[in-house]
């Protein structure tokens, strides 16, 4: 497993950027070993994509933070200009920016790398330098010869790449573990979505359990839902029906997780639990929820059913409908 970061000469991509600096960190006999590749020269290219595609052979999986969209397309082109193959077509690729996001992401705070040491590892970079700031003393090294500018550029490297093993390793752990190991509900809410996307639904009901438990309420709002959708999906239609109860159950909750609520009991006592009283109930407040126009025709529809199975008046059947 190969962790990547690239620093580059602009932060758009495109033909015309150049990945000067090429972090590369990997795990050798439980010690964690870190190379990093400059670009000293324009001229040197070739050499350093060569070096980088020395390290690819063998691997089983590359690791990037944001890399799908950045470090990989923008490494292809490279290869691409200097008509060599790229080393890392066949090889999977793990972009950690997306499980970060659904694990540890702060809705208020943009989700980087120095976010996440800080949040999960209580570590805060001293005098790091910014991102936007990076092509422009490359640039300065380029005119001056001077290397001193990027000695601040080398660590942010470094300390991206470090990171971005915490990161993997501490997924990985929680993959490994299951839910127990999560310590917020924010963190046990996105490990279910992880599981979920894997089809590991019971892993899954799991984790949103533990969400439930541990997180704050827009986190059990949202894990009770997710846990609902889950269990009618395993057929376990009284566990759903359970957790649709308790999201209704919450003054917190939105209209709209309301009238999906309210939706889904409606479903479930009607066709299942076989209770047309409590059925036309749950349809009744699902219509008082004001949902699209046709979701409210669709209540309608099932209040005009119930009715006539319950042998309703056609005055009460008016006074439902409209």
């Amino acid at each position: 497993m190969l962790f990547l970061d690239l620093e580059t000469t602009g932060l758009a991509g495109g033909a015309g950027t150049y990945a000067f600096l090429v972090g590369c960190g990997w795990f050798d006999a439980g010690i964690f070993r870190l190379r990093q590749f400059f670009l000293s020269d324009f001229g040197a290219e070739r050499a350093l994509l060569e070096a980088v595609g020395e390290l690819a052979d063998n691997l089983a999986c590359i690791v990037t933070y944001n890399g799908k969209t950045f470090d990989l397309p923008l490494l292809e082109t490279r290869f691409s200009m200097q008509r060599m193959p790229t080393p890392f077509a066949e090889i999977a690729h793990v972009d950690m920016l997306h499980p970060a996001r659904r694990m540890w992401r702060d809705e208020e705070v943009e989700c980087r790398l120095t976010y996440l040491e800080q949040a999960l590892c209580g570590h805060e970079r001293d005098s790091d330098v910014p991102g936007f700031e990076i092509p422009s003393r490359y640039f300065q090294y380029v005119r001056s010869g001077d290397v001193r500018p990027l000695q601040a550029v080398f660590e942010h490297n470094r300390l991206d790449i470090v990171s971005l093993a915490m990161l993997t390793a501490r997924a990985a752990q929680l993959l490994e573990e299951g839910p127990s190991a999560a310590i917020t509900g924010r963190e046990a809410f996105g490990l279910g979505r992880l599981y979920e996307r894997a089809g590991l639904m019971e892993d899954a009901v799991a984790s949103y359990r533990r969400a439930v438990a541990a997180g704050v309420m827009s986190i059990r709002l949202e894990a009770l839902r997710a846990g609902a959708i889950v269990l009618r999906r395993l057929r376990r239609y009284e566990e759903a029906a359970a957790a649709w109860r308790d999201l209704l159950s919450f003054p917190q909750c939105s209209p709209a997780y309301a009238r999906e609520a309210s939706e889904a009991l409606a479903v479930h006592h009607e066709h299942r639990a076989r209770d047309l009283e409590m059925a036309r109930t749950f349809a009744m407040q699902s219509l008082s929820l004001h949902g699209t126009a046709v979701r409210q025709q669709a209540t309608r529809h099932r209040l005009a059913r119930l009715d006539r199975k319950l042998g309703c008046t056609p005055a009460a059947q008016s006074a439902a409908l409209f």
